[in-house]
């Protein structure tokens, strides 16, 4: 059976938001967490339009920009969702667009280690989403426990990807405050990162508070598609 994945957007013409030069970014359905503001609240039901692609498919799509990627140091950017459960589907990505192409991925970590070390050889940057180093809070926010997200952050580390890594550590209103920030910052600085990313979560919409995301009963097979 040929490798394939759910996907929700294929975005071109990304500038300087998703990694450096110009960047395709390819939006993945299906996600381990359940944040209360999720920002792609689509990749979480299977019910809403996607398309699903090959490899070689998203390759013939995204190969029309390679000029713009090779004269700006661009590529393709993997969001989601969580692209870390679709390993296999990198690799296999990687291997039709060859080493020139820049490949970064937006993560939440929270995958499997083995998911990680698949794809440390073939990801130029990752951009990491942690939420919050707390457990107490990180489980609040996203409905589970942070222990994954830990470990392949020091397994990261260990292998030497530090300054390939940008770590996001948002303020989640009624979440986190810049203290809980602080504190990530000094545990994530003693395993040895140092480009972060503070931002604000805006959580309101036209006056009114996004609503919070259900915990469905897909965690656990969107859980077992990594493993």
């Amino acid at each position: 059976m040929k490798t394939q994945a759910d996907i929700a957007a294929v975005a071109r013409h990304r500038i300087a938001v998703d990694g450096d030069g110009v960047n395709t970014l390819v939006v993945f359905m299906t996600c381990p967490l359940r944040c209360k503001y999720c920002l792609n609240p689509q990749t979480l039901d299977a019910g809403l339009p996607h398309r699903t692609l090959t490899p070689d498919e998203l390759y013939e799509e995204t190969r029309k920009d390679e000029l713009y990627f090779l004269a700006t140091g661009g590529g393709v950017t993997f969001g989601g969702g969580e692209p870390l459960l679709r390993p296999d589907f990198i690799r296999a990505f990687r291997s039709l667009c060859g080493d020139e192409w820049k490949l970064n991925v937006e993560t939440s970590l929270n995958v499997p280690e083995d998911n990680v070390r698949g794809l440390m050889p073939v990801i130029d940057y990752w951009f990491i989403d942690i939420k919050d180093m707390d457990p107490d809070i990180y489980r609040k926010y996203t409905g589970r426990d942070n222990g994954r997200v830990i470990s392949n952050l020091r397994l990261l580390a260990k292998e030497g990807l530090c300054q390939r890594c940008t770590i996001r550590i948002p303020h989640i209103p009624g979440y986190n405050e810049n203290a809980d920030r602080d504190r990530s910052i000094k545990e994530l600085e003693a395993m040895g990162f140092s480009d972060f990313d503070r931002f604000e979560y805006k959580t309101y919409i036209d006056g009114k508070r996004k609503r919070n995301m259900p915990d469905p009963q897909g965690d656990q097979k969107a859980d077992s598609q990594g493993e």
